[in-house]
């Protein structure tokens, strides 16, 4: 499906004149089929390389820069590209994870309107690989039985969702704004503890990603599922004081338990465009064996 979502990305930008011969290799960190939006990164950066082979949008990069990234109109329209390549694979997306890895940071998904929040806190996690496959499809279509089966039982527990977001943007603005203080993180757990709840009692839970909450709670830290659930990630917050042994030895114990973990953030930039100076020896040494 990423090579269908290659061809007609290429074929659509490049189809009037002329074919091009390219080259286009991909390497990447993010572990496939886990619930992370790897599909989306790949097809973010493909419609940002691609837009920008055709001439429809500018170079960003000047000769000084290490990296660069496109303006607000050019962003757009390689979200709108990037978003089609979704389709092809996923067949209707929701366009949350395209998003996210135009414009990077946090955004906001509500009634099917998604807005880029201005300005996030970035944030110490830690990710955890199940390794639990799972399908979306299947987890969504759960949750709507749940939701026809006890309307007047879901529907609350989906308010209440609705409610954690909204507190945790309030809180994330507020840290971005005033100096954080340990309360922010107090309750940021909080709400991760309720939401992890919530998504247990919709049916997008699974022994694995409690042994996860279970696991990190006993080092004092607060998890929860990331992506459709059913398995596949979760995510640990980490406060800016969590000593390291803490989390070397919560990362050892994961580990034990047959995950894979890694310490990572979330709040980032989006897509860029990079010189070589700036990409890693190792990642260059993997691209160029192609």
């Amino acid at each position: 499906m990423a090579i269908l979502s290659f061809l007609y990305i290429y074929l659509s930008l490049f189809g009037s004149g002329e074919l091009p011969s390219l080259t286009v290799s991909v390497w990447s960190e993010l572990p496939t089929g886990a619930g992370l939006g790897s599909s989306a990164a790949y097809s973010v950066c493909l419609a940002a390389a691609l837009l920008c082979a055709s001439g429809a949008i500018p170079t960003p990069l000047k000769e000084w820069d290490h990296t660069a990234r496109w303006c607000q109109e050019d962003l757009e329209l390689i979200n709108s590209w990037a978003f089609r390549g979704e389709m092809i694979i996923h067949g209707n997306p929701s366009g949350v994870d395209n998003a996210v890895g135009t414009w990077g940071g946090m955004l906001r998904f509500l009634a099917g309107k998604i807005i880029p929040l201005s300005r996030v806190p970035l944030l110490r996690i830690l990710l955890t690989n199940t390794k639990v496959p799972r399908s979306t499809k299947v987890l969504v279509a759960r949750v709507k039985d749940k939701i026809n089966k006890f309307p007047f039982i879901m529907t609350p527990v989906l308010e209440s969702v609705d409610a954690i977001s909204c507190t945790c943007e309030k809180v994330l603005s507020e840290m971005t704004s005033e100096p954080i203080t340990g309360e922010h993180y107090n309750i940021l757990e909080e709400l991760i503890d309720i939401n992890q709840h919530h998504l247990n009692v919709m049916g997008v839970g699974h022994s694995a990603l409690d042994t996860l909450c279970r696991v990190t709670l006993a080092n004092g830290l607060h998890s929860k599922l990331t992506g459709a659930g059913g398995g596949g990630c979760g995510i640990t917050l980490l406060r800016p004081e969590t000593d390291s042994s803490i989390v070397q030895t919560t990362v050892q114990d994961l580990k034990d338990c047959g995950f894979d973990c890694w310490e990572t953030s979330i709040g980032g930039p989006g897509v860029q465009q990079h010189s070589v100076l700036s990409v890693k020896d190792e990642v260059l040494e993997v691209l160029s064996s192609y």
